[in-house]
């Protein structure tokens, strides 16, 4: 009877064992899914508003009283120009997928509209303009003394980067994409190096063992090449420096400071690491805040919060390798700061830009930010056109602003 009771209790035990392995890969073999799924015509653009439902997440809940920008309304110009011909500005936000689109004044919101089906509540994915959030808190720490040289190897801080392509690499040349190391950025690609990432995402890796896997291609410092675990890099230095964890350092020294509307939240790995290479989820409203923050050089309401002299040399090219415009070195039109983009002929103009046309897109000169998040799964096409289209527009919503003229057309509604 006892051998009976006992065999029972095995067989119990290993039944919930079986269904709670079933249940964790079911998990991942979901997760899997989405990220097979996640860009798919008839998902984009629910999954880019409901990141939280399809991977492991961390929320970040601000600990200041929201602030709220006043709203002074004024109609979009109608047209604008790209490669010497007039595009209409409705047709162009309905070919690139635009679910949101807010312009800010200087301190007024004149336009706030979103599509397909989404609202001003949605927390939108930010894919690489979390890197330019990324920058800024590397700036508050290097203010704070926590880092204190950009010249030194990333692996005096993380030694677990020895032997890797990141060994001997300078913290500068990591914020410059220019850290020489090996890695294929192409979305479209099954087989690159971001999807075997976005693989890893969805079944449980570790960031950080995956950026120490990957190797050296080039010589550092010398070549703009884009690998968006250089920007995870930069987040294993600032928890080796500050001695505190991403999420902490960010609510504290960022995320409060600006006064969101809503909370936000970090795609993580299975670890509970953060991805800020690109895992941010904020409202349209929070991503111009961070505009503002960097359209006033670093200050919010007065108070400093990301140095100014880190704002300024953070949207200033320094290298021929990193200036705008055709490079014997890169076929990119668009020059490099510290995790920042400037754009060709540039007039107080820099710009955040993630992947399927997500942009924050300043103009100091202007006293303007626009901010433009999207679903575009054209934005590859062609190289950087999609990239180029947007800040003619952008440039030419500027324009109408900063000569406070308005069109007398309203813009088409797109749905």
């Amino acid at each position: 009877m006892k051998i009976v009771k006992a065999g029972l209790i095995i067989s119990g035990v290993a039944v919930l064992v079986l269904g709670l392995v079933a249940a964790l890969n079911w998990q991942r073999v979901m997760q899997l899914y989405s990220a097979i799924t996640l860009f798919d015509e008839e998902y984009i653009v629910e999954n880019f508003v409901h990141m939280d439902k399809l991977f492991p997440t961390a929320e970040v809940i601000s600990s200041s009283e929201p602030f709220v920008f006043q709203k002074n309304e004024k109609m979009l110009p109608e047209f604008f120009k790209y490669n010497g011909k007039q595009a209409y500005l409705s047709e162009f936000l309905d070919r690139s997928q635009t679910t949101a689109l807010l312009v800010l004044h200087g301190d007024e919101v004149t336009h706030e509209s979103y599509y397909k089906g989404t609202t001003e509540k949605d927390l939108r994915i930010s894919w690489s303009v979390a890197k330019s959030f990324l920058s800024a808190m590397f700036g508050v720490a290097v203010d704070q003394g926590h880092i204190k040289d950009l010249n030194q190897p990333v692996t005096d801080y993380v030694p677990e980067l020895v032997g890797s392509g990141y060994d001997g690499v300078s913290i500068k040349n990591v914020l410059q994409m220019s850290s020489g190391v090996k890695f294929d950025e192409d979305y479209q690609d099954f087989n690159s190096d971001i999807n075997r990432f976005g693989r890893l995402m969805a079944l449980g890796g570790s960031y950080d063992e995956f950026a120490a896997s990957l190797v050296k291609e080039r010589e550092q410092g010398t070549y703009l090449h884009y690998v968006s675990i250089d920007t995870h890099v930069l987040g294993m230095v600032l928890r080796k420096a500050t001695g505190q964890s991403i999420l902490e350092y960010f609510n504290e020294h960022l995320w409060s400071r600006i006064q969101p509307e809503g909370n936000t939240f970090y795609i993580t790995d299975f670890q509970g690491e953060p991805l800020v290479l690109g895992g941010l989820n904020m409202r349209t409203r929070d991503f111009a805040k961070f505009g503002k923050l960097y359209l006033d050089n670093g200050r919010w309401k007065g108070q400093q919060v990301v140095p100014e002299d880190w704002v300024k040399r953070s949207v200033t090219p320094d290298a021929p390798h990193l200036i705008p415009g055709k490079r014997d070195t890169s076929d990119m039109a668009l020059g490099y700061g510290y995790q920042w983009w400037i754009p060709e002929n540039s007039d107080q103009e820099f710009m955040a830009i993630g992947v399927y046309d997500q942009f924050i897109y300043v103009n100091q000169k202007a006293n303007v930010v626009v901010v433009k998040n999207s679903a575009n799964r054209k934005f590859m096409d062609n190289g950087f056109e999609s990239a180029l289209e947007s800040i003619a527009a952008f440039r030419a919503i500027a324009k109408s602003l900063a000569d406070n003229k308005t069109n007398t057309s309203n813009l088409a509604a797109i749905d």
